[in-house]
């Protein structure tokens, strides 16, 4: 039998520190270091606690696993002349998808974890003092010696759109299922796991497992057409899962026009296990699952931006989604919300030069949008 009083001090000092030690908590209670351990173990079989780091019900995080990695911009300062040079500025700055939606998150101040491979060299040491400096948590990240970070190369035109990327991402094959095993009792207790398709197939597959075995909800997003090969046939277990038109046609294996082609693809994804997919459209909006849309499609239309740099505006996207289905109240609109977020979130990335808005705050993903269901009479 436990003391509740005790118990309930225990319990408060926890909620305190969340990363306090067994001896200091002996110490201040004035309790041996076994009867500390029987009163923890008693708080985790009452999920009062979720295990190491004394993780609290409303404080689990959303844990984002991917990339990470340098980007570097190279913006011509006139319009591009392709087989020839061209005068162009460079900036660098901290990206990948994973790490991307992570700061975007900690910004709108959740709390936010990071599972990421970096090498032992300069850029892998300010990647992670700058997640950490953001608010993210990145105890979880793997670090080797030895081995480069992760780069992105981008090439803009005069007018910030994207005209071709590079991207040396050999890095990520290290989170492999073995290596996410050593993190088990993280992704145990997040509130959501959202990853990219950087990761290795067989991990993404592991992914899907645990999400049905634990419960936790997860999130995919694509990051290109030729990595959606990484993603498995059976998708029991997805929540959801991001991706733009051209990957969504790379994964049907042909091309998609109109309604019936986006429709059927969308079903198909459904029937091999995904609860819900959007489909992302530049300037054209989004599409999403919608059970009570005719086609079983409906649609968000982008709001105006002034384009400034593109870079960065799809991870805005699925971390506004992310966070909204964080906070939602499972009301039944809870994925045309997420997308109105995600939308008003990328128009401010667009209309800024970083590739992480940096005066966000929850309070600009306020305002109206309505849904358009989706059919040919408003088809783009």
């Amino acid at each position: 039998m436990t003391d509740q009083p005790k118990k309930e001090q225990l319990y408060e000092l926890i909620r305190g520190n969340p990363f306090i030690s067994q001896q200091e908590l002996a110490t201040q209670l004035g309790l041996s270091r076994s009867a500390v351990a029987n009163y923890i173990a008693t708080l985790v079989r009452e999920r009062r606690i979720l295990g190491r780091a004394y993780v609290l019900p409303d404080q689990r995080p959303i844990l984002c696993i991917g990339a990470s990695n340098l980007d570097r911009k190279l913006r011509t300062t006139a319009r591009l002349a392709l087989g020839t040079s061209n005068p162009a500025t460079l900036e660098e700055s901290f990206g990948g998808v994973a790490r991307n939606i992570a700061e975007n998150l900690a910004r709108l101040g959740t709390p936010t974890a990071l599972v990421t491979a970096v090498g032992g060299d300069a850029s892998g040491r300010a990647l992670l003092a700058h997640a950490e400096e953001a608010g993210i948590d990145t105890r979880g990240a793997l670090r080797l010696d030895g081995a480069s970070s992760g780069t992105y190369t981008a090439v803009l035109d005069q007018d910030g759109e994207m005209v071709l990327a590079l991207a040396d991402m050999a890095l990520n094959e290290r989170l492999d299922p073995a290596f996410l095993a050593t993190r088990q009792q993280q992704r145990a207790g997040a509130a959501l796991i959202v990853a990219d398709l950087n990761l290795p197939s067989e991990s993404i597959a592991a992914l899907l497992e645990d999400a049905q075995r634990d419960g936790v909800p997860l999130v995919l997003v694509a990051v290109s057409e030729p990595k959606m090969g990484r993603l498995p046939r059976a998708l029991p277990g997805l929540r959801l899962l991001i991706l733009n038109e051209g990957e969504l046609a790379a994964r049907a294996g042909r091309a998609l026009d109109g309604e019936d082609g986006l429709g059927a693809a969308c079903r198909e994804l459904q029937a091999q296990g995904v609860q819900d997919i959007i489909v992302t459209r530049g300037a054209r909006g989004v599409l999403y699952t919608c059970a009570t849309a005719p086609s079983g499609l409906a649609r968000l239309d982008a709001p105006a931006a002034r384009v400034v740099d593109v870079t960065g505006a799809g991870d805005a996207f699925a971390a506004a989604v992310c966070w909204s289905l964080y906070t939602s109240n499972n009301d039944g609109g809870e994925l045309a919300l997420a997308c109105r977020r995600g939308l008003q979130l990328s128009s401010l990335t667009i209309g800024c030069a970083q590739t992480v808005f940096p005066a966000l705050t929850p309070g600009h993903l306020d305002g109206p949008a309505p849904a358009i269901p989706y059919n040919d009479s408003n088809l783009d």
